[in-house]
């Protein structure tokens, strides 16, 4: 049995670069930038106007000039037009070319407008005020957006800006989740007494989903020569082979023994901690991962979140999401082993505080929906005080 510190280095430990392609903008959002984006023209790209209201040069209102002829108009997305009299002015409108001549935009709530006349009801304009000069965002040529960051609506928007119809992101793996066990029917069918619906495989393929992966699913019978039959394609098809179920000490779970007759090398099969302690890890020479999940869903939860995540977020060069968070109360722990703590997040005064949900079992999928992530206790110590921080894995 070995510790989750070491397991997470055997698991890290094969992870490898992934290779890029080009997708679609609108179906890049939560991909994994590939490479920098830079700004292909200065950002803004002219003086633009923040406001609507008239465009005037604030020389002439310094020279106390509070009334001004309104000669033209400058609508967003015309050509600039040209100032030419300090007595006249420009209606102009928010997103407009600044035009030529003109250093000021006056809101049409600081105007009187009478008879094609602007008055000016304020004591003093400062140069460019209610204007956006061009390049104070960016210069051309500089750094937008790094690689390898998560993409988000707010990161699709600036690739439009500069163009990019499609956005090189890294491939995301090819995943299969596995569902085993005789007791487990199609969501669809109505169980029998000693039955239940399969549920783990669709929380690991809604997991999966948002990771922007999308992952094909199987059921395997408690039948070895079945299980193998079926497996023996996936090891060729896929990069990863997600399972739940069938890999601790029970009669049935012939999960492992499969696994290696068909040539996977175990990297381990146990690991000390709670939940989750019989996770199975192992690989194939054409290169395919196995994570055997426990049947019970939060051991499989947790065991997902924190060693499959930790392998594909690795993998894409990107950081796991953790915060951290104060103990709401004392917790004691007994076993010389890491504890993986359910735990629900509010804010008290700046401060994440982190409260545990009370599991019955590793297998109580009601009270898993109320965690919002989850603290890792280390072995060291038996008692852990209220108001002790930790990081927290979020789901």
């Amino acid at each position: 049995m070995i510790s989750v510190t070491e397991a997470l280095q055997i698991i890290t430990a094969q992870t490898k670069p992934l290779p890029t392609e080009e997708v679609d903008l609108l179906q890049s959002t939560g991909r994994i930038l590939a490479q920098p984006i830079t700004a292909d023209r200065d950002f803004p790209p002219f003086d633009r106007a923040t406001m609507d209201g008239v465009a005037i040069g604030s020389r002439a209102f310094g020279q106390d000039v509070r009334q001004f002829r309104i000669t033209d108009m400058q609508p967003a997305g015309h050509p600039q037009k040209q100032l030419t009299n300090r007595g006249n002015c420009i209606e102009i409108m928010t997103g407009a070319m600044l035009p030529i001549g003109a250093d000021v935009v006056i809101r049409y709530e600081d105007l009187t407008i009478t008879n094609g006349i602007a008055y000016v009801n304020l004591n003093e304009v400062t140069p460019y005020q209610n204007v956006h000069l061009q390049g104070s965002d960016k210069k051309a040529g500089e750094l937008l957006v790094e690689a390898g960051v998560k993409i988000t609506p707010a990161i699709v928007a600036i690739m439009a800006s500069v163009g990019m119809a499609t956005v090189p992101v890294y491939r995301l793996p090819k995943v299969v989740v596995c569902s085993t066990g005789d007791e487990l029917v199609p969501v669809t069918q109505q169980p029998l007494p000693h039955q239940i619906r399969q549920s783990n495989s669709y929380m690991l393929l809604a997991g999966l989903q948002q990771e922007c992966i999308i992952a094909d699913k199987y059921h395997l019978p408690d039948e070895p020569e079945a299980m193998a039959e079926q497996m023996a394609k996936m090891v060729e098809e896929y990069d990863v082979l997600l399972f739940s179920g069938a890999v601790s000490k029970g009669k049935f779970d012939f999960l492992p023994q499969v696994l290696q007759q068909l040539g996977m090398q175990t990297l381990f099969h146990s690991i000390a901690q709670k939940p989750g302690k019989p996770l199975l890890f192992g690989k194939f020479n054409d290169g395919a991962l196995v994570f055997g999940f426990p049947g019970n869903p939060v051991s499989t939860w947790v065991c997902y979140q924190l060693y499959f995540k930790a392998w594909l977020y690795r993998s894409l060069n990107i950081k796991l999401p953790l915060q951290q968070a104060a103990l709401s109360k004392d917790i004691k722990f007994k076993p010389p082993l890491t504890h993986h703590v359910l735990v629900r997040l509010t804010n008290h005064n700046g401060q994440l505080i982190a409260t545990p949900v009370d599991t019955s079992t590793s297998g109580d999928m009601v009270n898993l929906m109320q965690a919002e992530g989850f603290i890792s206790l280390p072995t060291d110590q038996e008692h852990f005080a209220e108001g002790s921080v930790f990081d927290v894995q979020l789901f």
